[in-house]
């Protein structure tokens, strides 16, 4: 598939995706909350999949911005230069769900279908190469 990741380049992607998940629970193992709380909030980014409603075009775009570490990293920049726990511990959340999200192999989306990512294809559409 055009434009996805394949073979070496696509394990290594998924490898650093489980670094930043790793990473993201020893970070959050120090300055975040509860378990409990880490473990509710862990899912909350997928509550972007409810944008498919609208179609694919839509649903991708709304995937693709709770799914880019842009967002993620600038709440966490944002709640350590503005002292707010809350943000930093959000920031961490997002961030490892993020990690944990690529290393599974679910990157972000291209607007032709749900299946279609960064990282290949996943579902009953994926082709292992």
């Amino acid at each position: 598939m055009a434009g996805a990741a394949s073979g070496g380049i696509r394990i290594l992607l998924r490898l650093e995706g489980l670094c930043v998940f790793v990473v993201s629970l020893l970070a959050y193992a120090r300055y975040g909350g509860t378990w409990g709380a880490f473990g509710l909030c862990l899912l909350a980014p997928d509550l972007s999949l409810f944008g498919y409603l609208a179609g694919p075009k839509v649903g991708a775009m709304a995937y693709n911005v709770a799914h880019s570490l842009i967002g993620a990293l600038a709440t966490l920049a944002a709640g350590i230069m503005l002292s707010a726990p809350l943000a930093v511990i959000a920031g961490i959340i997002w961030v490892a769900h993020i990690g944990l999200d690529r290393a599974l192999g679910y990157g972000l989306k291209y607007s032709n279908g749900f299946g279609v990512t960064h990282l290949g294809l996943i579902g009953r559409t994926r082709v292992d190469a």
